[in-house]
């Protein structure tokens, strides 16, 4: 498919072009380890992260899916904590090849502090040596916990909110049916952050980013085939819609969704498209499309003025869905 990139928001591509070149084999299941080694960057600890805050933090281990090992979870919560407060269930990045609970740390913790919620962070198993259904499966196993246990957390268990990037988006979509279906856990809304939503990878914006960007579609390709194994991409194949939420027939009766994208990033057009079939369902979507940004903008240029808006409009949707 013959395509032309949106172009990148000048600073932003600056950021972009200052960061290692990522030179190395091309991506395969072979060379997920590889990734996962190169994704590996100095980060600061959890307490490093809080210093002086007024947040304490706790990691825990929770039981997984029947027949499947434990979770590790990580909370944070407000230091002195009255009536019970709101939750944010946190779902970490990575392709659902890498990437850890502490990861979102930063992010999560501003939120407790602006907001005075309760964050759980929770691990799941990664693929390809934990194919679909391990990872949704673990995220909604954590969610049950962290409902079921909302009282010693001191959550309101009416108002949750799952949330994740990337990957973490598509899991948190995931949950959000799987809660939906299962009649499962209430949720207040889902707080979808350049979800990965579709394993087809067949629109213009999947085709614009092959070989540019943080994220490109080698590399997402290979992260479906993970996850997914031969049915990735195979539009008449069994695909599990929690795994591949873009392949959901109904939409309907979900929480109020919260969606973010770059418009120069390979997930715009299946974020948009979900957005849009929400809201055909009769749901409740609030979309952003970031102009020049590329996938996790935020975190790769936190200082820039896109990131501030978009971390500005992430806040003042939580605080409309929270009630706060």
């Amino acid at each position: 498919m013959p395509v032309t990139p949106v172009p990148f928001d000048p600073a932003l591509n600056a950021v972009l072009e200052s960061m290692p070149s990522g030179d190395g084999p091309a991506p395969s299941l072979e060379t997920v380890p590889l990734m996962r080694e190169a994704g590996v960057f100095p980060q600061l600890t959890v307490a490093e992260v809080i210093g002086t805050r007024e947040i304490d933090a706790e990691e825990r281990t929770v039981p997984g899916p029947d027949g499947a090992p434990d979770l590790e979870i990580t909370v944070l919560r407000p230091r002195y904590l009255g009536a019970p407060v709101p939750g944010l269930y946190n779902i970490h990045g990575g392709g659902t090849i890498s990437g850890h609970r502490h990861q979102d740390i930063p992010r999560i913790a501003d939120l407790v502090e602006q907001l005075g919620v309760v964050a759980v962070c929770v691990g799941y198993r990664l693929a390809p040596e934990n194919p679909d259904p391990a990872p949704v499966e673990d995220c909604y196993a954590g969610l049950k916990w962290m409902s079921e246990n909302a009282a010693e957390l001191g959550v309101d268990p009416c108002r949750v909110v799952v949330m994740g990037g990337s990957a973490g988006g598509g899991l948190s979509a995931g949950v959000s049916l799987l809660a939906r279906d299962r009649n499962g856990p209430p949720l207040a809304g889902q707080l979808l952050l350049c979800p990965m939503l579709d394993d087809t990878n067949t629109t213009v914006s999947s085709h614009q980013y092959d070989g540019t960007g943080t994220w490109q579609r080698g590399i997402n390709v290979v992260a479906w085939q993970a996850l997914l194994g031969e049915k990735a991409g195979d539009p008449t194949a069994d695909v599990s819609v929690y795994a591949a939420p873009a392949r959901a027939a109904d939409l309907s009766a979900l929480p109020p969704a919260f969606i973010e994208a770059g418009s120069a990033e390979l997930f715009r057009d299946e974020d948009v498209a979900y957005a849009s079939r929400i809201w055909a369902a009769g749901g409740e979507a609030e979309l952003h499309i970031w102009n020049g940004a590329f996938h996790g903008f935020d975190v790769f240029a936190p200082g820039h003025e896109t990131s501030r808006a978009a971390l500005a409009a992430r806040l003042s949707w939580l605080r409309r869905v929270l009630g706060l």
